[in-house]
Formats: C-alpha cells, sequence, structure tokens
C-alpha cells in the first residue's frame, strides 16, 4: 500500500511553471486532494509532492524544419528536444499516475503515452492551429503540424477545457471535440472600488507585455483625447528594444508613465487606485479576435470600470455584467472619443458593477471546470 492514499495526478506543461498563471492555479486547486507531481520548466511550485525539471537550454518550440516541410509530423513530435527531455524524465513512469493533466496541446501525446488509468484532460490555452496566422511561414510550415497534433492526439484526450467560448466553439465545429471553459481569472480579491476624484484626471490603467501591436492604438488614442486623463503602463520586459522605445518618448510625458511589472498578487491593489482598465486588441488572428485575456479580470479585481474594444469575448463579457464601454471598431481615433465620453457618474457605477461581479469571475468560481473534469477522471480509479 502506498504511503499517500490520494490520487496520484501528473500535471504537465512546456512553460516556467512558478510564472505560469494558469498552471499554478491547477496546483493549487489539486494539492490538497491530489499527489501532484509537475512536469515543466524552472523550480517547483508549492504543494508538489515531486517535481520533474525540464532543462533551462531546452527551447520548447524548436522542432526540425525539414520534418516539417516534409509533413513528417509525427517525426517532428517525437525528434523535438523538449520531447526527448521530458521522455527521459517520464522513463519507465508508465501507468504509475492515474491520471494526467496536459496543457497545451504540445504535452497531449506523452500524456497519452503514459496511460494513466483515470485517463488524460487536457487544457488547450489557445486554438494552436491558428496561433501565429499573421505569419505567411507559420502558416505554411506549422500550422499543418498543429492541425494534425490536435486531429490525431487532441480528439483521444478524455476531456478538454479551453480559455474561451469561440475558442471551445471552433475545436468543435474543426474537430469535433467539445471543450468546456475555464476563463483566465485570477484568485478574489476583497477590494472596494476607489472613490472617483473630483476635477482630477481620469485615471486609465493597463497592465501586460510590451509589444507593439498590444499597445499602439492605446497610445495613439492618449494623443487624440480632449478631457484630462492619465495612463499607467505596467510593463512586462519581453521585446526590450520597444519597452525601451516607450521609456525614451515618454520619459517627460505627465500623461503617460512607464512601469516596471508587479507580481501577479500585488496586481489588484495597485489597479483599484485607478478608475478604468484600457484594452483594445487589433484582431490581426484568430486567438487575437477571440482573446479573453487574464488582465481583462485582473482589472475586474481591481474593481475598475473597462474600456475594450469589439473583440467578441471582452464586449459580451463587459456588456453582461455593466462593467464599461466597448469601442464600435479597434481604432485609435474611437476609443479616444470612448474615453472622451466617459462622465464620473459613469465610471463610479462602472466600478461597482465590477465589485459586484468580482466574486463570480474569480479563479474561485472558474476553476470548477477542471476540478469536475479531473474528479470525474479519477472516480475510474474505483470503477
Amino acid at each position: 500500500m502506498r504511503a499517500d492514499p490520494r490520487p496520484r495526478l501528473l500535471i504537465m506543461s512546456f512553460s516556467p511553471l512558478r510564472s505560469d498563471a494558469r498552471v499554478l492555479r491547477q496546483v493549487q486547486l489539486f494539492a490538497q486532494r491530489y499527489a501532484v507531481t509537475t512536469l515543466g520548466y524552472g523550480e517547483a511550485p508549492e504543494g508538489v509532492v515531486e517535481h520533474l525539471q525540464l532543462p533551462d537550454d531546452v527551447v520548447a518550440w524548436h522542432k526540425d524544419r525539414r520534418l516539417l516541410a516534409a509533413r513528417r509530423f509525427e517525426s517532428a513530435y517525437r525528434n523535438a528536444p523538449v520531447v526527448h527531455a521530458a521522455q527521459r524524465l517520464l522513463a519507465g513512469r508508465r501507468g504509475t499516475f492515474d491520471v494526467v493533466l496536459a496543457d497545451d496541446i504540445d504535452t497531449v501525446p506523452l500524456a497519452l503515452d503514459l496511460h494513466a488509468p483515470g485517463g488524460v484532460h487536457a487544457d488547450l490555452h489557445e486554438y494552436h492551429p491558428r496561433q501565429s496566422e499573421e505569419s505567411l511561414r507559420w502558416r505554411v510550415f506549422v500550422a499543418p503540424y498543429y492541425r494534425w497534433l490536435v486531429r490525431t492526439y487532441g480528439i483521444q484526450a478524455d476531456s478538454v477545457t479551453t480559455v474561451g467560448q469561440g475558442i471551445a466553439r471552433e475545436y468543435r465545429i474543426r474537430f469535433g471535440i467539445r471543450a468546456g471553459v475555464v476563463v483566465n481569472a485570477p484568485h478574489y480579491v476583497d477590494l472596494e472600488p476607489t472613490p472617483m476624484l473630483a476635477g482630477a484626471p481620469l485615471r486609465l490603467v493597463h497592465s501586460g507585455n510590451a509589444q507593439r501591436h498590444r499597445l499602439d492604438v492605446i497610445l495613439a488614442a492618449m494623443d487624440l483625447v480632449e478631457r484630462p486623463m492619465t495612463l499607467d503602463l505596467y510593463l512586462m520586459p519581453n521585446d526590450p528594444p520597444y519597452l525601451d522605445e516607450l521609456r525614451a518618448r515618454y520619459a517627460d510625458s505627465d500623461r503617460v508613465r512607464i512601469h516596471p511589472p508587479v507580481r501577479p498578487a500585488e496586481l489588484p491593489a495597485l489597479l483599484n487606485a485607478h478608475d478604468v482598465g484600457v484594452y483594445v486588441l487589433p484582431p490581426v488572428s484568430f486567438n487575437h479576435l477571440w482573446a479573453l485575456p487574464n488582465k481583462i479580470f485582473d482589472f475586474v479585481q481591481g474593481r475598475l470600470a473597462l474600456a475594450v474594444g469589439p473583440s467578441p469575448e471582452m464586449a459580451a463579457l463587459v456588456r453582461r455584467h455593466g462593467l464599461g464601454v466597448v469601442t464600435d471598431d479597434f481604432s485609435a481615433e474611437t476609443l479616444a472619443a470612448a474615453l472622451d465620453s466617459l462622465t464620473t457618474e459613469g465610471v463610479a457605477a462602472y466600478k461597482r458593477a465590477s465589485a459586484v461581479a468580482a466574486r463570480e469571475l474569480s479563479a474561485e468560481q472558474q476553476v470548477i471546470g477542471w476540478a469536475k473534469a479531473i474528479d470525474t477522471l479519477a472516480t475510474r480509479l474505483n470503477g
């Protein structure tokens, strides 16, 4: 008899686990009721009984281009350096995990190889076959590989979740996969909306990656707005040259201010000192069109009003809960007009609506989809 009577759950992700908020929520959800082993980059997350650490020098996305071009997709997958590294870590472990939770389609074949008696749950974070379709090279060489991966292995998963309804619908239409939805919501934070400051500029805020296509519309709108307002940007250094460009451009600005990123646990309180969370994401790809990013839920936990573009998932959420304004298109001119139209009373009402919706739009509620899926697979162990 095993010393630990809990079901054995393996959570796999080709990402740095300690900075992957979605995977960390999975670990936190299951660590009490399951003996959790993780496989991924970086140090072990808290609460796991075992961690299988991928070597830092192995690049997760590297594939043999010749094999991709020749449409030898099985060989391209099995010969990928990260797959070889994972196989070495998992050697001799077939049948030793009761259930496997595979994050992203890239880990699903390895998860199926383990023949877990309870089965495999695949959490497909994005719609992988169209992930970078703005790139011609990606469409020609990589997209067919991901379509093969989903068609060959994704359909074998015992259950599936993804990040939004639009992406779930596309998996169902194209591959017959019926996926549940677990949005990228952070944990609930007990905050009250900060009062609007009479006569003060409207305090806008945005947090996330320093990427040109994610910020250009917002920054262009700040050159067009007519009423007093400020924009604070808390940016990850994922594109250092662009971030340096922004710092230089706004070094003397009293309207746009560039800040370092903050830890996810500190973000809601920091956002709470502002009035409006703003995000307009031009739909340059399928995944951008259907994006429902964690920053939207961060804004809600910060008890902010929201100003978003007409991306279907974001727009539907804002309208359903009365959280703010949705622009008619993705242009800077339309965003500037929407921001200028905001009134003190309207923003205050939107902030109160965020407070009402914060518990429903929190990880505590959203992760129920994972709990039901994994628990259902675990019950197979007892017939």
